[in-house]
């Protein structure tokens, strides 16, 4: 598998282990990709920035080197270009990576996802936002009681 750079918008089929199949379709624009795949019978299509993505990565296997489009979700990685030849894969590795500005990455750049956050809320144990905007209330208040003062009583 090699696609070409400098004929975009491609079109292209790619493995998905997830998906209806085990294929999705991958629409790869200058500032966008769209991925179609149907889970389930649940079509859908995810469109994501090509800013998004890390960068484009050099995975080796045993004979054939591999190009990919490496989002920090693994599942929306996307594969370039596969290749045996060294230099072919060197040259198209710069291409993608001018063509998309993004970083090169190598094998060993491959970072775990995220990891999730925290469902417990650790503010969970203060006052509600509608009561942080209201004073407290004291039930006595000392500076208007007044003791040991005449007081002015209207009588009728």
């Amino acid at each position: 598998m090699r696609l070409d750079p400098l004929s975009l918008p491609l079109s292209f089929h790619a493995h998905d282990t997830r998906a209806d199949g085990g294929v999705r379709r991958i629409e790869l624009h200058r500032e966008r990709v769209v991925l179609h795949r149907a889970v389930k019978g649940m079509r859908m299509a995810i469109n994501v920035r090509v800013s998004d993505f890390l960068g484009v990565a050099l995975r080796g296997l045993d004979d054939a080197q591999t190009l990919v489009l490496v989002h920090r979700d693994p599942s929306l990685n996307i594969p370039l270009c596969v290749s045996s030849d060294h230099e072919e894969i060197a040259s198209a590795w710069q291409m993608w990576s001018d063509i998309f500005a993004l970083p090169l990455l190598a094998e060993d750049d491959h970072s775990e996802p995220a990891a999730r956050r925290r469902r417990h809320n650790a503010i969970r144990a203060r006052r509600p936002k509608f009561l942080v905007r209201r004073r407290g209330g004291n039930p006595i208040n000392t500076d208007t009681i007044h003791r040991d003062e005449r007081e002015i009583i209207a009588r009728d």
